[in-house]
């Protein structure tokens, strides 16, 4: 058996009030505030979390309350619907040919922040079309927006690009415009961009990443953003992004389609704004 499978079995093993303690440190409660809610001391609620450990043989609290929200994330598997035509907004067609390992492809969403600029002065001449009413989420403050850069040094050398960065937007709306770049060693780049409500209604993905056609949007907590990324109206992989309390750094959980059981990964990014 695989360390993933031993941890599937795990979490199926686990009970209601230890996957009640899982999901609100995955929304980023602390153990006090999570006691505090559930009138438990935090005695109890480590209790909890150990138990939950043992049961699922993963050493890290933290990485099995995100392991269970993707794995929650994936059993929900939002429906990735064929989008229509994207308009032509001036980003190069997606190329035929790509040919990445799966190392490049985990790092699809980047932008360095001069390019972010460029999409976003353009974005601010012809806006994107509004969704209805019933699916747009009031804008508020999220430490999500800004400039992200991968840690490259935590990718493995065969599979390490040599930058990768992601830019989230807010947009008034609510929505939120994703930009994209991944370098690759000798010098390469491929972009992505998308504008989307957080209804997990995919829109399309405009650049030149041929492995993508779709994105759908989920943000569960301020903190929090949920990606489900498609290709001809089938997923590709779940991301759930998790901005660090001091604001400064994100990680990305990673569940990829395919199998009988999705493959989790874990990346890494700094603010650099």
């Amino acid at each position: 058996m695989t360390a993933m499978e031993h941890a599937r079995g795990g979490i199926d093993g686990l009970n209601p009030a230890e996957i009640e303690v899982l999901r609100l440190l995955a929304a980023g409660h602390t153990i006090k505030s999570i006691a505090a809610r559930l009138g438990r001391t935090e005695t109890a609620i480590n209790e909890r979390l150990r138990s939950a450990r043992r049961k699922t043989g993963i050493g890290s609290s933290r990485e099995l309350a995100r392991l269970l929200e993707a794995q929650e994330i994936w059993d929900r598997k939002i429906d990735l619907l064929p989008p229509p035509a994207p308009a032509n907004d001036g980003l190069p067609p997606a190329s035929s040919g790509s040919g990445w390992t799966k190392g490049k492809i985990a790092m699809l969403f980047a932008l360095p922040a001069a390019a972010a600029g460029l999409f976003l002065a353009a974005a601010a001449t012809t806006p994107p079309a509004a969704p209805p009413a019933a699916t747009i989420t009031p804008a508020r403050h999220s430490p999500l927006a800004g400039n992200w850069a991968l840690d490259i040094a935590r990718i493995p050398a065969e599979e390490r690009p040599a930058r990768v960065g992601i830019r989230f937007h807010h947009q008034p709306d609510g929505r939120w415009t994703t930009l994209v770049e991944v370098v690759t060693p000798d010098g390469a780049s491929v972009h992505a961009g998308s504008t989307a409500a957080t209804d997990g209604v995919p829109v399309p993905v405009t650049g030149t990443m041929a492995n993508i056609d779709t994105v759908a949007l989920r943000q569960p907590a301020a903190n929090t953003l949920v990606m489900t990324l498609g290709k001809n109206g089938a997923p590709v992989s779940t991301r759930v992004y998790t901005v660090a309390k001091d604001g400064k750094s994100m990680t990305e959980t990673i569940v990829w389609a395919g199998g009988a059981l999705p493959k989790l990964e874990t990346t890494h990014f700094t603010r650099v704004d």
